[in-house]
């Protein structure tokens, strides 16, 4: 079984930062992108940024500038540091992989995490 464990949520005040962490684990033979996604309440669930297997990354308009994703394949771990951060990043952030599970299932996959909560106060 393939999971994905978040960690790095929390208070903030407006103006500060935090770098949210996830790791999967167990039985992977590759990973594809990797990316963060955030619900607010009563909101839809929104990408907030996404990085492939090569680097490549994509961000959406709301945190360009201030917030950056990163990840060590070796460890298959994906990053968030989230600078400058406003109110109206107030969510559950969620962790999200592509990957190709390994034996015995073998096959693709699209896994979750379960959310960390950062909040952001005025």
């Amino acid at each position: 079984q393939v999971q994905l464990v978040e960690s790095g949520g929390g208070l903030v005040q407006a103006g500060g930062s935090l770098r949210l962490s996830c790791a999967a684990s167990g039985s992977i033979f590759s990973i594809n992108a990797m990316g963060w996604y955030r619900q607010a309440p009563g909101k839809q669930r929104e990408l907030v940024a996404v990085i492939t297997s090569g680097g490549s990354t994509n961000y959406a308009d709301s945190v360009k500038g201030r917030i950056t994703i990163s990840r060590d394949n070796a460890k298959n771990t994906v990053y968030l540091q989230m600078n400058s951060l406003k109110p109206e990043d107030t969510a559950v952030y969620f962790c999200n992989a592509d990957l190709r599970s390994g034996w015995p299932l073998n096959r693709n996959l699209e896994v979750w995490g379960q959310g960390t909560l950062v909040t952001v106060s005025s």
